[in-house]
């Protein structure tokens, strides 16, 4: 290799290095300056003072012993991993049949679902509440988690992206042996975007577990409030002592950083949605 290509691929491989250190350090600023303040005592988080001196490792546990941790994080994986399964469950066909069935009206249906996603939540809240309220759900997690196994408008579109790019001639050969639909899509098409459904779950996964709106306006019993409320509560009360407050923050984000680290590989697949695996 000549040694202007050489010098060309090194001064390249450089700058993008750098680029990417520069941006992670911009990234990490902020979670580097809760970490410090959770370890600092109430009058080093008031001051201009950037490291702990000492180390207050025991705001966690006045967090843990002035916030009911626990029971919030019991409600919070309830509304998460049971909204999550609705999701998937109730996305998958709906994808499966926008993206491998023929069927008279289906680019209209797609349009449909497409619009949905164009609406935000606050232009059907009030008629939703009216429904939760006459059914009698206020006060309990059925409006968190009932409306997730009616489809999601993201995650179908999400789906039925990553469904096209599995090649027809897999369905054909399954229709060839005798397969339905439903076998076709359970036995073929599943199994073959994994990723693509584990993005979904995983994206449904921390949007119920951050979500603070719609748990404050059905949730008004102290003892089902999820960890969004539980943290602003907590804030309001502790107003002034940031330390615990970061602590407190730094206890309920801890989790779906871990769950998101672990799941990091099947989420890239899934969002790239590149090709067939097997």
């Amino acid at each position: 290799m000549p040694p202007p290509v050489r010098r060309h691929r090194f001064l390249t491989a450089v700058t993008d290095h750098t680029l990417l250190v520069v941006t992670s350090v911009i990234f990490l600023t902020p979670v580097v300056f809760i970490v410090l303040t959770a370890v600092m005592s109430d009058q080093q988080a008031l001051s201009s003072r950037l490291w702990p001196q000492p180390f207050r490792w025991d705001n966690f546990r006045t967090a843990l012993t002035q916030l009911p941790l626990l029971r919030y994080t019991w409600n919070t994986v309830q509304i998460a991993v049971l909204s999550t399964i609705g999701t998937v469950v109730s996305c998958v066909p709906v994808a499966y049949a926008l993206s491998r069935m023929r069927w008279r009206g289906r680019q209209f249906a797609f349009l449909l679902v497409l619009a949905t996603f164009m609406l935000p939540i606050q232009v059907t809240i009030l008629p939703l509440y009216v429904v939760f309220r006459n059914l009698h759900w206020i006060n309990s997690f059925k409006p968190l988690v009932v409306p997730s196994f009616f489809g999601d408008a993201f995650s179908i579109f999400l789906l039925r992206q990553f469904f096209m790019t599995i090649p027809e001639e897999l369905s054909d050969a399954a229709k060839v042996d005798g397969g339905d639909e439903i076998q076709i899509m359970t036995r073929v098409i599943v199994p073959l975007a994994k990723p693509a459904i584990a993005a979904v779950a995983l994206f449904n996964f921390l949007y119920a577990w951050n979500d603070f709106f719609a748990p404050l306006l059905f949730l008004n019993n102290p003892r089902l409030y999820t960890l969004a409320i539980g943290l602003s509560q907590f804030r309001t009360l502790r107003h002034v002592q940031w330390n615990l407050t970061m602590g407190a923050s730094l206890l309920v984000t801890a989790p779906v950083i871990v769950i998101f680290f672990l799941a990091q590989r099947v989420f890239v697949e899934g969002v790239t949605l590149t090709g067939v695996k097997g």
